[in-house]
């Protein structure tokens, strides 16, 4: 372990500690957030992604063969799309296993107190189970555009198509996780959300 970021790590706990009870909550929320995203960069990044890679071959193979479009060597975390002039092979590596997307979003999501720690543990989990499948349709629909298209649309579908629709389906499930929650459950003044009969 590197003891650089062991101190840092302690150091961040510490200041988390002062600014709960200091009564500082954006200042927590924004520290604790960042901190938690970055050593989880460190950590468990290194973990999860073999784990990801692995997993997102293997469900978005189940697409490819259901659609007959390309094959999955899961193991290897390898798409193999086969079909007039395509011949590609997609490899799953840091980027395509949503890792990123994943971990800030339990970042953001842990230090949000809008939420029960209940609510928190249950929308953790749905959230990432949200942004997994996102990501697997993102590899489902480069796979289709190169199927159908050829190898001249891979950039296109990678760089423009896939991401546009996997950050569409995010922005949207950020919208419900922290936007509307935080209007529907704020308290402003003699303001109240229910209605009188």
């Amino acid at each position: 372990m590197n003891w650089i970021v062991l101190c840092l790590l302690i150091v961040w706990i510490y200041v988390l500690t002062v600014l709960y009870r200091s009564k500082l909550g954006f200042w927590y929320y924004v520290t604790g957030s960042i901190g938690f995203f970055t050593f989880a960069m460190i950590y468990i990044e290194p973990v999860a992604v073999p784990i990801l890679q692995k997993q997102v071959a293997a469900v978005a193979g189940i697409l490819g063969e259901l659609t007959g479009m390309y094959d999955s060597y899961f193991r290897a975390g390898i798409l193999f799309i086969s079909h007039n002039s395509a011949n590609l092979s997609l490899y799953i590596d840091f980027e395509c296993s949503g890792v990123i997307e994943i971990l800030a979003f339990l970042s953001l999501l842990i230090f949000f107190k809008v939420y029960s720690h209940y609510e928190r543990v249950i929308v953790g989990l749905t959230g990432t189970l949200m942004i997994f499948i996102f990501n697997v349709l993102r590899i489902f629909i480069i796979c289709a555009v190169v199927y159908f298209g050829g190898m001249d649309y891979y950039f296109i579908s990678h760089t423009i198509i896939g991401r546009l629709f996997f950050y569409a389906c995010t922005v949207l499930l950020y919208f419900y996780v922290f936007t509307k929650p935080q209007i529907l459950r704020q308290h402003l003044g003699g303001f109240r959300h229910d209605y009188a009969e």
